[in-house]
């Protein structure tokens, strides 16, 4: 059923994105633009070569406050988030007792408390498991009043470096406090669409006067969710609810990185058992990344096939603009999963010959 319009809540950038042509869709409750006039392959191709703005404030952002935060939140996440130093973010899962992925979240250490940002069609969700996780003296503070801007692309960080030249200093993955635009800001660098950039938490009442100050930038433009989704597919990047969910693992879903060297000595999170067997014999299927030949992109829940049989199933899929061509992500049957691995992609009845591909299908650019 359709969401009405009424019924859906708003980011502080809303009405800016109205002014700006942006065409609002549904998407986790909230009405964001899906695109603007220069269309989603502009914007794409824009972001990989220049800078684009993105409104992620629908996502949710809350601290973790007090004596013993890191070890009670490693409860619930397989990251190693004591050992996160000063200045430094990770990105990490949240896991159900089965050993299924809850959701995908960042997490900062800010020195005096831990920084939060999970996604938004599961943010009540994930604030009220981390909430019953937390000991006396550990509290957890929601931060509905802030907004949250990615300024991503090559050109990124030089562009916004002109405000405060000391974000051109942190490194993947780190973090800071600055003001920009008299703004007081918290910037990482981090991003979801595989390139440089930064993505900046800043108080809701002062978003659209920041956002304004940042596209006034040279190479800046906004971009919308069609292009953000394109960028994020082509640089492998999962989306929660469509490429990882409650079904799914760590080792089936490819993100192993994600557990911290320690915690595979200690085995203390939550679905440790299931996660521990599948390194141990090998997952029962894996997410791959897929190339269809020719021009047809794949959609979600498209069936993968393989020697007439069903092996497996798409979850991401759409046009590449970068590589010029289809790309998606799906979990194939371990056995199909090596790359080069021909596939046949059944769309609309008729089967689409295909190939599992390594992922990215764009190379990173992050700043090592």
């Amino acid at each position: 059923m359709a969401e009405s319009d009424s019924a859906l809540l708003e980011t502080p950038l809303a009405s800016l994105h109205r002014e700006l042509g942006g065409r609002m869709v549904p998407f986790a409750g909230y009405a964001m633009p899906v695109q603007y006039p220069a269309g989603i392959m502009q914007e794409h191709l824009h972001c990989r070569a220049a800078a684009s703005l993105f409104d992620v404030s629908h996502m949710g952002q809350a601290e973790l406050v007090g004596e013993g935060a890191a070890k009670a939140l490693e409860a619930l996440t397989p990251a190693d988030v004591q050992g996160l130093k000063p200045g430094r973010q990770r990105y990490g899962l949240l896991m159900t007792m089965a050993g299924g992925i809850f959701d995908d979240f960042m997490v900062a250490n800010l020195g005096d408390r831990l920084f939060l940002v999970v996604n938004a069609s599961r943010k009540e969700q994930d604030l009220a498991l981390i909430g019953a996780a937390l000991p006396a003296g550990v509290s957890l503070r929601p931060l509905p009043d802030r907004a949250l801007i990615a300024l991503q692309g090559p050109q990124a960080v030089a562009s916004i470096a002109t405000l405060a030249p000391g974000i051109a200093d942190l490194s993947f993955m780190g973090i800071g406090a600055f003001e920009i635009a008299g703004v007081p800001a918290i910037v990482s660098r981090s991003g979801y669409t595989g390139e440089d950039g930064v993505e900046i938490s800043v108080p809701a009442e002062s978003a659209e006067k920041f956002a304004r100050a940042l596209l006034a930038l040279p190479g800046v433009q906004p971009a919308g969710l069609g292009a953000r989704d394109s960028l994020r597919l082509e640089a492998g990047l999962c989306l929660y609810g469509n490429d990882i969910d409650e079904t799914t693992s760590p080792v089936e879903a490819n993100l192993v990185w994600t557990i911290g060297k320690r915690r595979r000595t200690e085995w203390n999170f939550a679905g440790a058992e299931r996660v521990r067997q599948e390194l141990d014999t090998g997952a029962r299927r894996l997410r791959v990344g897929i190339r269809p030949e020719g021009r047809q992109p794949a959609r979600g829940h498209t069936e993968v096939h393989a020697g007439g049989q069903k092996v497996g199933e798409v979850t991401s899929g759409g046009f590449g603009p970068s590589v010029n061509g289809p790309v998606a992500m799906g979990y194939v049957a371990r056995e199909h999963a090596a790359d080069g691995t021909p596939l046949d992609l059944m769309v609309r009845g008729k089967p689409l010959a295909a190939r599992v591909a390594p992922l990215p299908f764009t190379p990173h650019r992050y700043a090592r």
